[in-house]
């Protein structure tokens, strides 16, 4: 952790630093051959499209349709490239990354299985789906890289394309509102995903892979002068989109990459110049009232999205002459080891002046230094704290609504800690303690996320992954060029100081060859994706989640890099039945997959068939309602349906007997009550009073004073129905008491004494 000093490339070893007084030798060139290019720019490409597809197809995924479709394709893409691979993998060799794999596979089997005790069993089929698409891609990624283990340029080039063509679509929604992006009335860039902080970890993994292609020196000229426009583009997106959790895991990511490569002045030359270029562009932005606050009219926004585009070409231009100089300059003459130490040195000191800086302003402010801070926690892990608005100030804020959600995940899980609520179940199961009306999916935060939908086995078997993959992983990048020791000398206390992470042995050293540099950027890469995972819901957009899972694969089935897998692939496959019947197990295992990803998507289709024959021809619609409920008996929104249809049809009794059907599938989400206690209102009040009780002491926030003061329509309609529901419950009750037989009774013994009295006053007598 010396000055980030770059050496010059040994022999064969294009990007390894040589020791100093060394003379300097030509890199080695990669073949110049059609061939060799043609063996790079498709495959590039062809990454590129897929990810771009998956980006612009999926979006956030919240959308069952799209979503749906991404998932069999991917499922059934991977299923594919796994059976191709596993029939072309070496016939000899060690084959590394299944545990990773498998561990995967049982946390998507853990997902599946939580079906059982889930609040809502429909959810957590539909995220069983996803999950067995993103192990499909993990799993692809371990078949790929042991097949073809030399084309990892073209997954790093495909990566990088992608990242930027989504940022700058994203750019372009701000330059041109209103063919792109009229409805969002923010300042945020969301597009393409409808999410801003995924637009933003989108560029933040952009950046890390734009550092290879700038920093290495490996590979064409001109690419790595484009890296430093795509740099600029990145960096402006990431800031547009106001997301501190995409800043802070770009910040994660960054340190991790200065501490591990040996590229550091190239790395911080393209860094600093494409964050000069964003700056300037991001000064003008936040000082133009049209792009910098919210719920400004599309025509404003429109004339200075115009401008912020000349801008952005401006920029590009500015930066790919930039690149072209640099790149010139230092081919020409490379600076001495004297200079690199001396711009190592100032780099430090610069750093180390900004972070001084930074406590003087603490030191100085109204609070003062440990104030200020004591403050800002509080204000992080307050459930009460006022998030900030989507505005510039949102930077430099540090309040937000994720203790809410954490603190609301928590308390599920303090309720359900062996196995949670079930998968997606924090939707319905938070609802109970919720405080304040605000709809929220999930508890972004992967592992307060785990915790509420699969307590402490899911977050157990999530850890068991991670350390597994991390052993995985560090055979081929040997981070810091340490390694953990194998897993016998955990059982073995042996010569050499027993088991941990230990550094290699001189003869052990591995040179930073341009691969290890890739894999290590990969490393970056991911590490980026999981500080992002962990104060965000990230994980659910295909996106981001399979850029991540992609290299995380790669990563995990590489192994060292001195094997022999390209001299085993020269040797050709051995076919047998082994591999015959592990083809068959995965095809197989892949169609059934997609089979049950498309079962609630047919049953939604279904569903809006009946509704769009439920006035024309009830027949047909109660065939479609029972199709919906075929095809996926969790959905509650089916039942429903079908209630309705059954209605429609003149079979009162049916349609109650499928809400109560409802009733017992999701007991514990306020829907199935509410629903329930509508139909029952103007039937049975008695029957409709308890279920609306129910429906709100599940979810207090459904007649919340806050939620009526405000008008809400739905809070509004519910405490109408349950004022309703009680006036008729009690006039009920009145009029069953009048028809009571000991009522009738006492009024036949009144009329009777009221009659004697009136007798006995017309005789005389005076009454007893």
């Amino acid at each position: 952790m010396a000055a980030p000093t770059e050496l010059a490339p040994a022999a064969g070893a294009t990007d390894a630093p040589a020791p100093l007084g060394r003379r300097r030798e030509r890199p080695a060139r990669p073949p110049r051959g059609a061939g060799a290019r043609s063996r790079l720019w498709w495959p590039t490409l062809l990454i590129a499209g897929i990810f771009c597809w998956i980006a612009f197809y999926a979006k956030g995924g919240l959308n069952l349709g799209s979503m749906t479709t991404t998932e069999i394709v991917l499922t059934l893409g991977a299923g594919v490239v796994i059976a191709v691979c596993i029939l072309q993998a070496p016939a000899r060799g060690h084959v590394y990354g299944l545990w990773p794999a498998a561990l995967l596979l049982a946390f998507a089997a853990l997902t599946t299985v939580s079906i059982v005790w889930s609040v809502q069993p429909d959810h957590s089929w539909q995220d069983s789906g996803r999950m067995l698409a993103y192990t499909g891609v993990f799993a692809a990624g371990v078949a790929l890289v042991r097949v073809l283990p030399t084309r990892w340029p073209a997954v790093l080039g495909g990566l990088t394309l992608a990242a930027v063509l989504v940022c700058g679509y994203a750019l372009l929604s701000k330059v041109f509102p209103g063919s792109l992006d009229p409805a969002n009335m923010f300042a945020r860039v969301n597009e393409p995903y409808g999410y801003w902080n995924a637009v933003g970890l989108s560029a933040a993994m952009g950046v890390i892979c734009c550092l290879w292609l700038g920093a290495r020196r490996s590979g064409h000229a001109l690419l790595r002068a484009l890296a430093y426009p795509a740099m600029g583009l990145l960096l402006l997106t990431l800031v547009l989109a106001y997301s501190r959790g995409a800043l802070a895991a770009l910040a994660v990511g960054l340190v991790l990459w200065f501490c591990m490569m040996p590229l550091r002045l190239r790395s911080a030359a393209l860094l600093i110049v494409g964050a000069l270029g964003a700056l300037a562009v991001v000064a003008w932005d936040f000082s133009t009232h049209a792009l910098s606050s919210e719920d400004v009219a599309l025509v404003e926004r429109t004339s200075a999205g115009h401008q912020l585009g000349a801008l952005v070409v401006a920029m590009l231009a500015a930066l790919t002459i930039a690149g072209v100089a640099i790149g010139f300059l230092t081919a020409r003459r490379a600076p001495s080891p004297l200079a690199r130490r001396r711009a190592g040195t100032a780099l430090l000191v610069a750093v180390g002046l900004a972070i001084l800086a930074f406590g003087a302003a603490l030191a100085h402010s109204q609070r003062g230094f440990t104030g200020t801070i004591s403050h800002d926690l509080h204000a992080l892990t307050s459930p009460s704290a006022k998030p900030p608005p989507n505005t510039p100030g949102r930077l430099t804020a540090v309040a937000s609504e994720r203790a809410r959600y954490w603190k609301e995940a928590l308390q599920v899980f303090e309720a359900h800690p062996a196995l949670g609520a079930g998968a997606e179940g924090y939707a319905t199961a938070h609802l109970r303690y919720e405080t304040q009306t605000l709809e929220v999916r999930h508890a972004h935060g992967f592992i307060v996320q785990t915790l509420a939908d699969l307590g402490i086995v899911g977050l157990v078997l999530a850890l068991a992954l991670l350390f597994t993959w991390m052993a995985a992983a560090g055979r081929a990048t040997h981070p810091f060029n340490r390694r953990w020791t194998r897993w016998r000398a955990w059982l073995e206390i042996r010569s050499g100081g027993g088991p941990g992470w230990k550094r290699l042995h001189e003869r052990e050293l591995t040179t930073y060859s341009p691969e290890r540099i890739g894999l290590l950027s990969m490393l970056c890469l991911v590490v980026t994706f999981g500080a992002h995972s962990l104060v965000d819901w990230t994980w659910y957009v295909p996106g981001d989640a399979c850029v991540a899972l992609l290299c995380a694969g790669w990563l995990a089935g590489r192994g060292p890099l001195n094997n022999a897998s390209a001299h085993e692939l020269a040797r050709g496959p051995r076919t047998s039945y082994v591999r015959a019947c592990l083809v068959g197990v995965v095809i197989v295992g892949a169609v059934l997959a997609a089979w049950s990803q498309w079962q609630p998507q047919r049953s939604e289709s279904a569903r809006q068939q009946a509704l769009a024959l439920l006035e024309r021809d009830p027949r047909a619609a109660l065939a479609a309602a029972n199709s919906a409920v075929s095809r996926d008996p969790l959905s509650v929104e089916a039942l429903f349906t079908l209630s309705a249809v059954q209605q429609v049809s003149g079979e009162p009794a049916l349609a109650r007997a499928t809400l109560e059907r409802a009733v017992r599938l999701q007991p514990s989400n306020a829907q199935t009550w509410l629903t329930l206690g509508r139909y029952q209102l103007t039937r049975e009040p008695r029957t409709a009073v308890k279920a609306l009780q129910a429906a709100i002491y599940l979810d207090p926030q459904l007649v919340s004073p806050e939620a009526l003061a405000g008008g809400q329509r739905e809070a509004v309609e519910v405490h109408n129905d349950y004022i309703q529901a009680l006036e008729a419950s009690a006039r009920l009750k009145s009029a069953s008491a009048l028809r009571s037989p000991a009522t009738a009774g006492a009024r036949r013994a009144a009329r009777r004494r009221s009659r004697l009295r009136s007798t006995r006053s017309r005789t005389g007598r005076s009454a007893p």
